[in-house]
């Protein structure tokens, strides 16, 4: 066996324990824990303890109508197929590493569709819909690089985990004749130099980047 297989089961139990602890400090918010919990929640990292801590607070400060309603959603949720459940939660996450303005960008946008009449919806709705599913996920980058996904998809396409972060917030510090820039120079490299592009780009600075794409575009 494997060091990573034998790492599942304990990572499995240890979700398992989170989940637990955090229920009866939803349910006990008020009253002090048994000393097994407590020993666990002190073996906890400081932000997830304080985390599990608040929900207790805003569960104790609930009144039983609004810990019914919870409750309702809560079912709702587990009642939902297990790949619509991962799609809402990598949406969540999405829409949480957006930048504020990004985030108000996306919120006008969807304030205008829900003005449409819904003929109208529905046709935008169907054009999304015939999209190619990675260019669906390129919208969750948010409305500026959504928009440049397809032709930076190359680029991003079997990005190193290690760059994913990295990657994204150059892309967005990048001015949008920049991310054109840089889309033309996906399309001029191939496959199997795209790596080497796209480290160039991550160790070049801010204030070096328009001599770099002068440089790159002219050779």
């Amino acid at each position: 066996m494997s060091r990573a297989d034998a790492a599942r089961p304990r990572a499995c139990l240890r979700a398992v324990a989170l989940l637990g602890l955090s229920l009866l400090l939803g349910a006990v918010a008020a009253q002090s824990l048994p000393p097994e919990y407590e020993k666990l929640a002190q073996r906890l990292p400081a932000d997830a303890r304080a985390r599990l801590q608040a929900n207790a607070a805003q569960w104790a400060a609930w009144n039983a109508e609004q810990r019914a309603a919870f409750a309702t959603r809560a079912a709702r949720w587990s009642a939902l197929p297990a790949p619509e459940r991962a799609n809402a939660r990598e949406r969540y996450a999405a829409w949480l590493a957006l930048p504020a303005d990004e985030r108000a960008l996306a919120q006008a946008a969807a304030a205008r569709y829900a003005a449409l009449p819904p003929e109208q919806q529905q046709a935008l709705r169907a054009r999304y819909d015939a999209l190619d599913g990675s260019l669906q996920r390129g919208w969750l980058l948010g409305p500026s690089l959504g928009l440049d996904y397809a032709a930076l998809q190359p680029l991003l396409a079997q990005l190193p985990p290690e760059q994913h972060e990295p990657m994204l917030r150059v892309l967005r510090e990048l001015s949008a004749q920049q991310r054109k820039d840089l889309a033309v120079l996906v399309q001029r490299t191939p496959p199997q130099a795209r790596d080497a592009l796209r480290r160039e780009l991550l160790a070049t600075r801010w204030d070096e980047r328009d001599g770099w794409f002068w440089h790159k575009l002219g050779q």
